[in-house]
């Protein structure tokens, strides 16, 4: 399937590796965009609605809601659009909406123009998919799974440097970070449209077709790529898997080891950090040593004994062991999404960069309740038996069927 890609030597090596860094950067600061508006968003709800945090907490689950359902919606359309339109234009148009979004959040004044804000930073948020195919684009069998290590390097910064910003901005007011992320995201905009090139040339085109560009329709089309849907299963079950993270993390922090605001905030940067530099320091050498498969069976079983061991810590330190012992869970996204990327031609790379994004969205709409209400059966007064850590255990369960799912059914390609 290699031999069918765009050769990078299309739009020049140089220019390649200036894509590869324009693209981090918007990934980045889309990223940062999200988190710095974190630490603000409470006191701004509770400005705008006159809730009290309570009922706050709920106004920020439903923003959270619809910008995930707006994900799972549309990133199959942005990703169809890139392979009719390329990649160039729906990145500009994407970075540019999510400028206007928090703009529109920044001067919002009331809770539904707010929400407004957050559907049109769900549906530029489906980028992600249009990112993922420019990296695909430019990547060959030797470069692919190292360069797809760039989202989770992105993620891993941007949650880390986002809340932080966020706070220092926030101390200013709580619009000032919808402000920052705002003038971030446009900046951006001027930057890419300098120096982003475009990689997907006219005759690798196809024409756009509505009965594909929507969730079902995308994988409906990925169940004719031979080796395919085995690998979407499994992606689906560690994104499942994952949630567990930011939907109980901070409550089993405080449930379990009595963290304040600021510790659970520590644990969550030396995770960001964690991974980002496993991802830009040890994902390349793994991948090289062990190539594709076996690194993604060596992250998956890691992440198996890292959220074991998050289920079974009862005391906080060993959290911030299991971080330290556990970073090579890492690995296993970036040659997962090779190996899903290698068994699909150019002309449809967004749209499975779009399927994909929408399995995440899927996640993110129903794993907070999944997880949150584990937690809650094992926590509440009266449960048969207290464990704060099932929902890390079951998350756990998750990723090692994931784990037999790629062992007997995701083979090396042949030719």
């Amino acid at each position: 399937m290699d031999a069918d890609r765009p050769a990078i030597g299309s739009i020049g090596e140089k220019a390649a590796r200036r894509g590869l860094a324009v693209v981090f950067t918007i990934m980045l600061l889309d990223i940062m965009g999200l988190a710095i508006i974190m630490p603000v968003l409470p006191t701004f709800l509770q400005e705008l609605t006159g809730d009290p945090p309570a009922r706050a907490a709920v106004d920020g689950g439903w923003l959270l809601f619809v910008y995930a359902s707006m994900q799972f919606l549309f990133a199959p359309t942005v990703g169809n659009l890139s392979d009719r339109f390329g990649r160039r234009p729906v990145l500009l148009v994407s970075v540019l909406t999510f400028a206007l979004d928090n703009l529109i959040c920044a001067l919002a004044d009331s809770y539904w123009i707010l929400f407004i804000g957050r559907i049109l930073a769900g549906v530029s948020g489906a980028s992600f998919s249009t990112a993922s195919a420019f990296i695909a684009d430019v990547s060959d069998e030797r470069s692919r799974a190292r360069n797809f290590g760039l989202i989770g390097i992105a993620f891993g910064v941007g949650f880390t440097l986002g809340p932080v910003v966020g706070g220092l901005l926030g101390s200013f007011g709580p619009r000032v970070p919808f402000f920052g992320a705002a003038a971030l995201s446009f900046l951006n905009f001027c930057a890419a449209c300098w120096l982003l090139p475009e990689t997907l040339p006219k005759p690798l085109r196809r024409a756009f077709d509505w009965r594909r560009a929507n969730p079902m329709g995308a994988l409906k089309q990925m169940r004719g790529r031979p080796g395919l849907m085995p690998v979407l299963a499994v992606f689906f079950l560690i994104y499942q898997a994952h949630v567990v993270y930011p939907a109980i993390w901070p409550f089993a922090g405080a449930y379990r080891y009595g963290w304040s605001e600021g510790q659970i905030g520590l644990s969550l940067g030396v995770y960001g950090i964690v991974t980002a530099l496993v991802m830009a320091l040890v994902l390349p050498r793994v991948v090289a040593t062990f190539g594709e498969r076996r690194t993604a069976i060596l992250g998956l079983a890691t992440g198996v004994i890292a959220l074991m061991g998050y289920a079974l810590a009862w005391q906080g330190w060993m959290v911030y062991l299991v971080i330290l012992a556990t970073p090579l869970e890492a690995v296993a996204d970036p040659p997962l999404r090779s190996l899903a990327a290698a068994r699909v031609p150019p002309s449809e790379q967004g749209e499975l960069q779009g399927a994909l994004s929408s399995l995440s969205s899927l996640t993110s709409i129903v794993g907070p309740l999944m997880f949150a209400s584990v937690f809650e059966a094992f926590t509440r007064d009266g449960a048969a038996i207290e464990l704060p850590g099932a929902p890390f255990a079951l998350a756990a369960l998750l990723v090692a069927t994931g784990l037999i799912i790629f062992l007997r059914r995701v083979h090396p390609m042949r030719g």
